[in-house]
């Protein structure tokens, strides 16, 4: 059984590139801190209608309109604060690494924490909260972190578990009045993302060797000590004695001289 461990060039660090991260990361941020923001206002304004009426009613065909709007109420400002905060920090970290599959993912997030409160939530309940898209965004980085496996997949997979750990408890039932199911379901529309969008976004450059780089016009010479040289750059510290090329004969050995 074989492992591949690849062994990434390191990103060349030009001010164009250096820009592009910048900006991939300043959107990011912005685009959660624009969702933050919304979920503060709609708190604001839930004061004037029945929010009940918009939350996601399991197993009632009449709530089915929760499965838009429930992620965006709350029901109490420590609870929307507490959202709040985990989308901004893992919307950024997922949003500035993974641009690509983040936004695939993010519907069947928003999807699958309103299809877990109505399949696994009790009759006559209401759910509500953006939590089940907080768990789908931990659960996409952290997966993704398990699927590339280059570095700066498994520091945000790192990152994201040193943060957010607990989500992987809290998608089991572990304190009355939270919604696990809703937990369970946007943790599920991440791991799908994950599967389904792992190469969505580049991966970085893999370092080559020269042994790789033989069928090729121009093969790019090796600088790194660790990599051992091409078999015809080996040196030759031992040649056949004579000027002959004697291969294949028989040599004579002396017989054994019994004592």
């Amino acid at each position: 059984m074989t492992m591949h461990l690849p062994t990434p060039e390191p990103v060349p660090d030009t001010p164009a590139q250096r820009a592009a991260d910048l900006h991939r990361w300043r959107r990011a941020f912005n685009a959660s801190l624009a969702f933050v923001l919304l979920l503060a206002a709609v708190y604001s304004a839930q004061g004037g209608f029945d929010v009940r009426a918009w939350a996601l009613q399991p197993w009632a065909w009449d709530g089915w309109r929760g499965l838009l709007a429930a992620p965006l109420l709350h029901g109490s400002f420590e609870h929307v604060a507490a959202n709040a905060l985990s989308l901004l920090a893992l919307g950024t970290l997922a949003g500035g690494l993974y641009p690509r599959a983040t936004l695939r993912a993010l519907p069947l997030m928003w999807l699958g924490s309103g299809l877990g409160a109505w399949l696994l939530g009790a009759p006559g309940t209401f759910h509500l909260g953006a939590s089940g898209v907080t768990h789908g965004l931990m659960f996409l980085v952290f997966v993704l972190g398990l699927l590339r496996r280059d570095r700066p997949s498994v520091a945000a997979a790192m990152i994201a578990f040193l943060l957010h750990g607990s989500m992987l408890l809290t998608i089991l039932p572990h304190e009355a009045g939270v919604s696990w199911q809703s937990h369970m379901g946007g943790a599920a529309g991440g791991v799908l993302g994950a599967l389904l969008w792992r190469l969505a976004d580049p991966l970085p450059p893999r370092k080559r060797y020269s042994w790789e780089l033989e069928d090729e016009l121009e093969a790019v010479p090796a600088h790194d000590e660790l990599e051992p040289p091409a078999p015809r750059d080996v040196p030759v510290l031992w040649h056949r004695p004579g000027t002959t090329d004697d291969r294949g004969a028989v040599l004579p050995f002396r017989p054994r001289r019994d004592d």
